[in-house]
């Protein structure tokens, strides 16, 4: 074996800022190096559809290598990752610190950027990763209904697979008429002083994020009454935009780093007053935590929020452990299958949302740790629909087995898939899709 493979993983920064990070030549020697790599290894094999593709195309070749691939042929490999992060931090006995410094993660951004800043990106991807235009323009009243008709119209979801390859068959997440910080406006946070933990501050800053504020406002309420339940100082960031996630897994990587503008320095400012950050979408944790932190390594405000962000159940998790949690649980919440997400798997945090349902009495968590295929909305997309059913298709079947009472993921879009995965409608009353948040709540009775 050989030296630093037994090492703890680590991950270099994104040089994203380099001339060669562009330039087309070294990158596809890169990815000729890698994809040999994984060729000789195909560990991978059963975690998406990307690896299977470049076998397939490795299989098929001349020489049945990856010199016999033509150079063209990498972007069908390219365009299947949808990066997840789970090569790289399950599955690559090749990471860093090993001498063959694999990470193909990373490597297939590299090429994502040089598509966009090439102008190869087509429009709806675009459209798709502007999470905060689609969600202002689509929380308008009256703009809201019909919306929310023509994406369960069959006639009309025809017509927008055909112009901009929205698949017709996906069901998409429905937009809120009152958006959450409306709501939040009403919400009262608690007042009371709540101890600092060995392991967390004693209040939380919540940054809603673009699904919470204008898809499912009731998550985010639902978390602030939690809080509130604990007796945890709360409040609502008082501006921001999107993470950046979206716009990452474009390649956008100009469109990342305005975004950070606009979010890292109020974010900064509740981090060095003591504030735990809080999202409720892994996905935007994730990009706090790592995705940001990699991509701007000297940024003293990016690394002093992601050293304050928390997962939701992290947190509470953490709380218990210093003593400080509530517990006083009044309702069971019988059968739950729980799905992990990759985003969340990646963070390296644990079980936590499934340690945290199973205090409840009465009470069944049967997790299930593979990943659903959707991934933003790249299992949106007419050309990765069916590629994205069938990834999620052994995640569908665990999730049904036994017949739960509720369907729940920390990613409602997720969550949402696999209601579709599983011949259910999303209103379902025998099998309800309800956010773990929405379940805590319910279990405390408030």
């Amino acid at each position: 074996m050989r030296e630093g493979s037994l090492e703890a993983p680590t991950r270099h920064p994104l040089d994203w800022m380099s001339e060669e990070f562009y330039q087309e030549e070294p990158l596809f020697e890169e990815l000729e190096r890698v994809f040999d790599i994984c060729h000789g290894c195909r560990r991978c094999v059963s975690l998406c559809t990307a690896f299977p593709t470049l076998f397939d195309l490795v299989d098929e070749s001349s020489t049945m290598e990856v010199d016999g691939v033509a150079k063209e042929d990498y972007w069908k490999v390219i365009d299947k990752c949808y990066l997840c992060d789970m090569c790289y931090m399950a599955k690559c006995p090749y990471v860093p610190p090993h001498e063959w410094n694999v990470d193909f993660p990373h490597l297939m951004l590299r090429a994502k950027a040089q598509k966009f800043k090439k102008g190869q990106t087509k429009w709806r991807d675009k459209l798709l990763s502007s999470t905060d235009a689609l969600g202002k323009l689509s929380s308008i009243p009256v703009v809201v209904q019909t919306i929310n008709a023509v994406n369960n119209n069959t006639v009309t979801r025809l017509a927008m697979e055909k112009t901009i390859g929205i698949h017709k068959d996906r069901q998409l997440p429905k937009y809120s008429g009152t958006t959450f910080r409306n709501l939040s406006r009403k919400e009262e946070v608690a007042t009371k002083s709540a101890k600092n933990g060995d392991r967390t501050p004693g209040k939380v800053a919540l940054f809603v994020t673009c699904y919470v504020n204008y898809n499912e406002p009731n998550i985010g309420t639902d978390l602030l009454a939690v809080l509130r339940h604990n007796e945890i100082p709360s409040t609502v960031v008082e501006k921001e935009a999107c993470c950046g996630m979206p716009k990452l897994e474009l390649g956008d990587l100009e469109s990342v780093k305005r975004l950070k503008e606009k979010n890292i320095p109020v974010l900064a400012k509740y981090a060095r007053e003591g504030y735990a950050i809080m999202t409720s979408v892994p996905s935007c944790t994730l990009m706090f935590k790592q995705e940001l932190p990699l991509m701007f390594p000297e940024d003293e405000d990016v690394k002093a929020v992601a050293n304050a962000m928390f997962d939701p159940f992290e947190y509470l998790v953490l709380r218990d452990r210093d003593g400080l949690l509530n517990k006083d649980f009044k309702q069971a919440l019988g059968s739950i299958s729980y799905h992990v997400p990759c985003h969340l798997r990646v963070q390296n945090v644990g079980l936590k949302t499934k340690e945290m349902l199973e205090k409840v009495p009465d009470t069944t968590v049967k997790t299930v740790e593979r990943c659903s295929g959707h991934d933003g909305t790249w299992g949106v997309k007419k050309e990765y629909f069916d590629d994205s059913m069938k990834i999620g298709r052994p995640v569908f079947r665990q999730m049904a087995d036994a017949t739960p009472d509720y369907v729940s993921s920390d990613c409602a879009i997720a969550a949402t898939h696999i209601m579709q995965g599983m011949g259910r409608a999303q209103d379902d009353k025998t099998v309800q899709k309800k956010h773990p948040i929405s379940l805590l709540r319910m279990a405390y009775g408030i």
